[in-house]
C-alpha cells in the first residue's frame, strides 16, 4: 500500500541535474566573493545582462533580470511569528515540514516507529553546502548536525517585500519546499540571514543551483533584491548562463550528493547466550537485527537501552 509520505515525495522529487561541472563553478571563494561583489556592481551587472543573450529559455539568468532592484527596507516589525507556526503541515500530508524536507533530502531514511512514516529517526545526508556526508541521528544532542535552511532567509524576505504579503502567503513562503533545504548545521549558522552578497555555500559546485533557487523564490513571492545582491547573483550565474529555473515548490538537492558516499559504520554483531537469547552490544546492534524498538520483556532487553525509563529502547 502506498503511504501518504510516498505520495508526497513522488510529487516533490525532480530528475537529477548535475552541478559539478566546471561550467557551473565560480572562480572565487565565498568570503572573497562577498567583498568583490559588493564593490564591483557595474561589471557584474553587465556580465549578467550579457549572459541573457546566450542563455537558454527559462534560465535563472533571464529570471534574475525580471526581479526589481531596491534598497533594503527597515527590519522594523520583523518576528518569526509573522511567517506562521514553525514547520506547519501546510500540505496536509500529516507530517510537519521539517520532517518532510529531511525525508526528501536524506537517503537510507529510517522513520520512528508509530509516526506513520513522518518522524525521521536517521538517515544519510549528502550536504550540498559543504560537499560532505553526514550521518543523521535524531536526538537532543545530535539533530542539530542537520538543519533546515530557508534559502531566502525569513528576515531577508521581510526586508525585501514580504511585509506586503498576506499572512497566508508568508506561511506558505516559510514552508515552501522550493525555499527549504537540509544543510550542515554550522554552515546554516554561519549563513544566518545573509543574502548572496555576503554569503555563498563553501561548496563551489553548488553555488549555481543555490543562487538559482534564491532567484526562483524571490520571483515566486514577488520579492526584490538589493543592487549588491543582484550583482553577486549575476556574478555566480555568469559562469553558468544556462542554469535552469527550478520548478517552483518541487526542488530537490539530490544532484548535490558527493560522488563517493561515506561507507556505513560497522555495526557490532548480535551474539547469543547459552540458552539462545540474543545479546546486543548497543542500539546499533538492536536495529541491525530488526529488533528496534526493543521493550522490557523482549528477548535481549537490557536496561541500558532505556535512557528515559519508559520501558522502550532504541527508538531514535
Amino acid at each position: 500500500m502506498t503511504s501518504l509520505r510516498s505520495k508526497f515525495l513522488s510529487l516533490i522529487a525532480l530528475p537529477v541535474i548535475l552541478f559539478g561541472s566546471a561550467a557551473c563553478t565560480p572562480l572565487t571563494d565565498a568570503g572573497s566573493d562577498a567583498g568583490a561583489n559588493a564593490g564591483t556592481g557595474a561589471s557584474h551587472a553587465g556580465s549578467g545582462t550579457a549572459a541573457v543573450q546566450e542563455a537558454t529559455a527559462g534560465s535563472a539568468v533571464e529570471q534574475l533580470e525580471t526581479l526589481p532592484i531596491k534598497g533594503r527596507a527597515p527590519k522594523t516589525g520583523y518576528d518569526r511569528d509573522e511567517f506562521g507556526p514553525a514547520w506547519a503541515d501546510v500540505d496536509r500530508n500529516g507530517c510537519d515540514t521539517r520532517n518532510d524536507i529531511l525525508a526528501r533530502d536524506l537517503t537510507a531514511v529510517v522513520f520512528k516507529d508509530g509516526t506513520k512514516e513522518c518522524v525521521v529517526a536517521s538517515g544519510t545526508f549528502a550536504d550540498p553546502y559543504t560537499g560532505t556526508t553526514i550521518s543523521f541521528v535524531r536526538g537532543n544532542e545530535t539533530s542539530t548536525a542537520v538543519q533546515i535552511d530557508h534559502i531566502v532567509a525569513l528576515s531577508d524576505a521581510w526586508q525585501k517585500g514580504a511585509q506586503q504579503l498576506s499572512a497566508e502567503e508568508r506561511g506558505q513562503f516559510a514552508n515552501d519546499p522550493l525555499n527549504l533545504m537540509a544543510a550542515d548545521g554550522p554552515s546554516n549558522g554561519s549563513k544566518s540571514d545573509s543574502d548572496a552578497a555576503s554569503w555563498l555555500p563553501p561548496n563551489k559546485a553548488f553555488r549555481c543551483e543555490y543562487v538559482a533557487r534564491q532567484v526562483a523564490v524571490k520571483a515566486e513571492y514577488r520579492l526584490w533584491m538589493t543592487q549588491a545582491e543582484h550583482d553577486a547573483v549575476a556574478g555566480v550565474l555568469s559562469a553558468c548562463p544556462d542554469q535552469p529555473v527550478p520548478d517552483a515548490g518541487r526542488a530537490s538537492n539530490a544532484a548535490a550528493a558527493p560522488s563517493a558516499p561515506a561507507p556505513p559504520a560497522a555495526v557490532p554483531p548480535e551474539v547469543a547466550d547459552a540458552d539462545g537469547t540474543p545479546v546486543y552490544a548497543n542500539c546499533a546492534a538492536v536495529k541491525a537485527a530488526g529488533a528496534a524498538p526493543i521493550r522490557a520483556g523482549d528477548a535481549g532487553w537490557e536496561a541500558k537501552f532505556d535512557g528515559d525509563g519508559d520501558g522502550e529502547g532504541c527508538t531514535s
